[in-house]
């Protein structure tokens, strides 16, 4: 792509994002809606996985995994579908606090940071798909560069979250088939 070709989709993009403000459409407005309802579990869930993991950096993961991730991404969504006059999940949940030291919860009722690393991963890739199936079927431009910065920045989060289990060891191992 030259420089021309660049500078010419950058006006483009400005003048689809000044000009072009047709409200949503329904599918549009339903994957907002799902990504803000599930969004709001999923930082429920983290906020939970956070205070009984014991490893620092596994920690930190978690808090910008709530921080820069999910509940932007929420307030994100709830502006757009707002700002189009859709209604947003009555679905709430309750806030808990973030406790940096550990708690004193008995081994056999906490998960192990193995399990705490994997089940967060699992939320992320959830999160992943639903966010890349509402791209795939967003037509405003502002909303689907949203969920395209959202999916870039949790897959570079991702990426952080697998070389920690890959150097803590808490990567599942599966043999090879060799016949």
């Amino acid at each position: 792509m030259t420089v021309m070709d660049k500078v010419s989709s950058q006006t483009r993009n400005i003048m689809n994002l000044v000009f072009d403000k047709e409200p949503l459409n329904y599918i549009e407005a339903a994957g907002l809606y799902g990504i803000i309802a599930q969004g709001r579990f999923n930082a429920a869930v983290l906020q939970v996985l956070y205070n009984h993991a014991n490893d620092s950096e596994l920690k930190a993961l978690i808090k910008e995994a709530i921080d820069k991730h999910t509940e932007m991404t929420v307030a994100e969504a709830e502006d757009k579908l707002t700002g189009s006059d859709g209604h947003t999940p009555a679905l709430k949940f309750v806030r808990r606090n973030l406790h940096s030291s550990p708690l004193n919860i008995p081994d056999d009722a906490r998960l192990t940071d193995q399990e705490i690393a994997i089940a967060v991963g699992t939320l992320a890739k959830g999160a992943q798909m639903a966010l890349l199936s509402a791209l795939h079927q967003s037509y405003q431009l502002d909303v689907a560069l949203m969920f395209r910065k959202a999916l870039d920045d949790g897959l570079d989060w991702d990426y952080r979250l697998l070389q920690l289990m890959l150097n803590r060891d808490w990567l599942p191992h599966l043999s090879k088939i060799t016949h």
